[in-house]
């Protein structure tokens, strides 16, 4: 009985250490910006370099609560931002550690400024400047509110 108790304690304990991880805005903060040439669009971007705390969540399943952008809505790619429409990254309100490119997996009902909680493996974009420096993959969500 003591062997099945302990053993079940240890699959509790791997089990939690697996299961995604709650990240806030203020973590993903942790980035710093320069302007760097790029020559294919002969034009300066804005370069990031992440931090050892940011870096650390690479390729790692992470949840974020955020409003939900519609404004891309193609193959299933959509923007999750700090702050509702009126003040995200595009309307020239904050910086792009404030937005998130979210992909779906399955097609999301969520509407313009939804807040809503999204669970996806994340990836640090450093190089292409087609897509945001943060990137969701495989995503799901709840609605919050």
């Amino acid at each position: 009985m003591k062997n099945k108790i302990i053993l079940f304690l240890f699959l509790c304990i791997a089990f939690v250490s697996y299961s995604q991880q709650e990240i806030s805005w203020k973590l993903l903060s942790n980035v710093t910006f320069t302007d760097k040439y790029f020559a294919e669009f002969d034009d300066y971007f804005m370069y990031p370099t992440f931090l050892a705390t940011v870096k650390a969540l690479e390729g790692k399943q992470v949840t974020i609560k955020g409003y939900f952008l519609d404004i891309i809505q193609e193959d299933n790619t959509f923007i999750l931002s700090k702050g509702p429409m009126a003040s995200c990254y595009f309307c020239g309100q904050s910086g792009p550690e404030t937005a998130v490119e979210i992909h779906y997996t399955n097609p999301s009902n969520f509407k313009t400024d939804d807040l809503v909680a999204i669970t996806g493996t994340l990836k640090l974009n450093r190089d292409d400047v087609n897509h945001f420096n943060y990137i969701l993959t495989d995503c799901t969500g709840i609605l919050l509110k």
